[in-house]
């Protein structure tokens, strides 16, 4: 997951109160202060949030309001892949599984939502069962059947054409899932076989084959219920009914979206959510450091994309005392890296794309990114906080500074002096725009003549990076890329960004359009593989061959410094949605 690709994801552990318990309080965290006087309550303490629920609160009323640079790839929770809204669609989407609220890998803990518990496995774990909660309604009052959860994951994964945004594992796994076109060229109706409904509160899925992580795969937004009767494909962003504790009031697309409390919601069927804030509303397109003042001011609540303070206000924030006090910096779980595409010329050579993994000086990106404080540098495919991390470093150079002559000796390989290629970037992530150049930068040393080119991230997957034909098209060489895990495990992590059968033209998210039978092998059999020490030796192996490969070059092991509003309630930063803030409970004490 970016970010889900997300972006973009995993920290301390702290205790947190039971799921059905009614208060979010944790033994030493802050208590919400009432702020009587009208100034700002004073800050909790720097990473307060990794280790417990900062400003723990059960008080209703007021606004949480987001805002964000540029705009999500998608509000559909059916048709997005960052993880920033994984984490806010629950707000109106509930998964069959999500995540428990939680500092740390505290969040990591999986749990039933929309489920009443966990799935039943058999047939060797190809066959999965859940039954739903009993009292369930959207929005209107209407029954949320397990016919909608089918349709849901029917529109989500096997609709490419229409919604391409989010992962295709459901695609990839469900038996037949290969011959079934989707429910908008489906004439009979009838709908993916290999999903069963018995009755509306169970739901079956038989699969192609074991998938022994299968209750991660359901707590993805894609299993969340949608009405086929009210689906209208692309357009239903605009009239998302909601399954949550809230519901949208107004969408303006690119401008604010505002969410109101969902009448309907019943608390009895739902021990996560808290329904706390009167309304929520997200504003976009809001410039960064704009953010950055809006949060230290109340304006805000928090960041929605989670990426953190902008390189202009980490400097100042840390400075301070008070400032320093209101941060939270986290490891998520992520990986910043450069995507070599091996489908565009030379770097369909092995040895041209080694000289790419020893040219670049990865000091000088992680500088660029912000400093030691915004990530270690890298040298593996998974992080330190993924299950499977092995410690290597198959390129390695002198302080991880590049190595000009190791660079040239592998271009001489390639039977090249010199290429001329494209690198892309986000044009609203300053940091991803300032890493590309330091790169650029150090390719030049070697002969290799970079040239940027920038993309909004709400299409950077939809009509530029993650789409084959066009990075062919333009000379597209390299690609940034950060990414967090889909769930905690080396599978969750790799398999889309490494399997072939994960790459679409389309929502792409496997950039270097990898193809490597034994990778895609190694990864059938560990998701097959029931002993989790097994499991994760496969990942680790996986990453040895990726990284001989030469595909990707790890940059940094991204932190996020985010800036937590003295004024949020129930505020803990989480692994399983890349070390951002847990939206689910977030209030606010603003008057």
């Amino acid at each position: 997951m970016e970010g889900k690709q997300t972006i973009m994801r995993r920290s301390a552990l702290a205790a947190v109160a039971a799921i059905g318990s009614a208060s979010l309080l944790v033994a030493g965290c802050s208590k919400a202060d009432d702020n009587k006087d009208g100034g700002a309550p004073k800050a909790a303490g720097a990473n307060k949030a990794t280790t417990g629920v900062v400003n723990a609160s059960d008080k209703k009323g007021g606004t949480v309001t987001y805002e964000m640079s540029d705009v999500p790839d998608s509000f559909d929770p059916g048709n997005t892949y960052y993880a920033y809204m994984y984490n806010f669609s629950r707000l109106y989407a509930r998964p069959l599984m999500t995540f428990q609220p939680g500092p740390g890998e505290k969040g990591n803990t999986l749990v039933p939502d929309l489920a009443a518990s966990k799935g039943v496995s058999s047939d060797g774990g190809k066959t999965w069962t859940y039954k739903l909660r009993p009292g369930l309604k959207y929005q209107d009052g209407t029954p949320i059947t397990s016919k909608d959860v089918k349709y849901a994951v029917e529109r989500s994964n096997f609709a490419r054409d229409v919604l391409s945004l989010g992962p295709n594992y459901f695609q990839q796994f469900m038996k037949d899932g290969d011959k079934y076109k989707g429910p908008y060229k489906d004439k009979s109706a009838k709908g993916l076989s290999s999903i069963e409904t018995p009755d509306d509160t169970t739901i079956v899925f038989h699969l192609n084959r074991s998938f022994q992580e299968f209750d991660y795969l359901v707590a993805a937004p894609q299993t969340a219920p949608v009405p086929q009767a009210k689906d209208d494909g692309v357009d239903y962003v605009k009239h998302i009914v909601s399954s949550g504790s809230y519901q949208f009031q107004s969408y303006q697309e690119g401008k604010q979206v505002v969410l109101v409390r969902n009448k309907n919601w019943d608390p009895k069927t739902d021990p996560l959510r808290k329904q706390l804030p009167d309304k929520i509303v997200v504003n976009l397109k809001v410039n960064g450091e704009t953010i950055d003042k809006d949060l230290q001011s109340g304006d805000a609540t928090v960041d929605l994309a989670g990426t953190g303070v902008q390189a202009s206000t980490q400097a100042s924030i840390l400075n301070s005392a008070d400032g320093k006090a209101s941060t939270d910096n986290a490891y998520g779980g992520r990986l910043v890296y450069a995507a070599i595409n091996t489908k565009v010329k030379p770097f369909d050579n092995i040895e041209c794309r080694k000289a790419v993994e020893y040219a670049i000086d990865k000091v000088s990106v992680q500088t660029a990114e912000g400093g030691p404080i915004r990530g270690d540098i890298a040298s593996t495919v998974l992080p330190p906080d993924i299950p499977g991390y092995e410690k290597a470093d198959v390129y390695a150079t002198p302080g991880n500074k590049g190595d000009v002559a190791k660079a040239k000796e592998h271009l001489k390989a390639c039977g090249k002096t010199s290429i001329t290629t494209n690198i892309t970037a986000r044009s609203d992530r300053q940091q991803e725009v300032d890493a590309a150049t330091a790169i650029i930068s150090s390719l030049k040393k070697v002969g290799i003549n970079a040239s940027l080119k920038q993309y909004p991230q709400g299409k950077y997957f939809t009509d530029y990076a993650g789409v084959p034909k066009f990075t062919e098209k333009n000379n597209v060489g390299i690609m940034m890329m950060q990414w967090g895990a889909d769930w905690p495990s080396g599978y969750g992590f790799l398999q889309q960004i490494l399997n072939s059968k994960a790459i679409s033209q389309s929502g792409n998210t496997n950039l270097s359009q990898f193809e490597n039978k034994g990778v895609d092998a190694k990864l059938a059999q560990a998701i097959a593989t029931p002993d989790l020490a097994a499991r994760n030796k496969l990942y680790g192996e996986i990453d040895k061959a990726t990284m001989d490969q030469a595909v990707i070059v790890p940059l940094t092991y991204f932190k996020v410094l985010l800036y937590r509003s003295p004024w949020a309630t129930n505020v803990t930063s989480t692994s399983a949605f890349s070390g951002q803030y847990d939206y689910l409970n977030l209030g606010t004490t603003k008057k």
